[in-house]
């Protein structure tokens, strides 16, 4: 059995979703949290000099969706075929990218970030969740998940991405029932539910 340890900051972050895949997967890592304080020393020990990193028996993985990724196809939630892992990389990236403009809203100076995050809600967040809304719909009308009949990384990277938002606008999904709905669907998950009750509340 391999032994992990994920190194991260001591936020959900980028890291999060390969911290739900391996919850859902019920495996054991260790969490290993890097202050802001500790990262400049251990930043030049990274080949990228960027976390999260994750250690598979001494075997050093860098980039967050590489690590997610991995950890999707090591256990059976990347895609069933080819073309289900496309559906599915299509949903993780787009998710991505969205948590990347939440990111550089959300770590802009202070006298514009108020600003910039009203920007990201009013104007990229409709657009996306209207994209995402027309992904789940095409797959079963929007009962069950993202891609084929089972829960993949697609529903995890949609779940913890609106998580940011949803803090910020408890009414932002209204609009969208069943993204709602598949939210919940995924946060019910036995696995998945013991995790969130535990895990650190973070504002990222």
């Amino acid at each position: 059995m391999p032994v992990y340890k994920l190194y991260y900051f001591p936020v959900r972050g980028r890291a999060e979703l390969s911290r739900l895949l391996l919850a859902v997967a019920g495996k054991d890592y260790e969490d290993i949290r890097i202050s802001f304080d500790e990262w400049p020393k251990k930043k030049s020990t990274i080949p990228t000099g960027q976390m999260p990193t994750f250690d598979v028996d001494g075997q050093l993985l860098c980039q967050s969706l590489t690590i997610a990724r991995y950890i999707a196809r090591e256990y059976g939630y990347a895609g069933k075929s080819n073309m289900e892992q496309a559906l599915v990389d299509q949903v993780v990236d787009t998710a991505s990218d969205y948590l990347g403009e939440y990111f550089k809203c959300y770590f802009a100076p202070e006298e514009t970030k108020k600003e910039a995050i009203e920007k990201y809600l009013k104007e990229s967040t409709p657009k996306t969740l209207t994209c995402f809304n027309k992904w789940l719909e095409q797959n079963d009308g929007g009962k069950g998940f993202f891609v084929g009949s089972s829960m993949t990384m697609a529903d995890l990277a949609v779940y913890e991405v609106l998580t940011n938002v949803v803090l910020r606008d408890s009414k932002i999904l209204d609009g969208f029932p069943k993204l709602v709905e598949h939210r919940n669907r995924v946060a019910f998950l036995p696995k998945i539910k013991e995790y969130l009750e535990k895990r650190p509340k973070t504002d990222v």
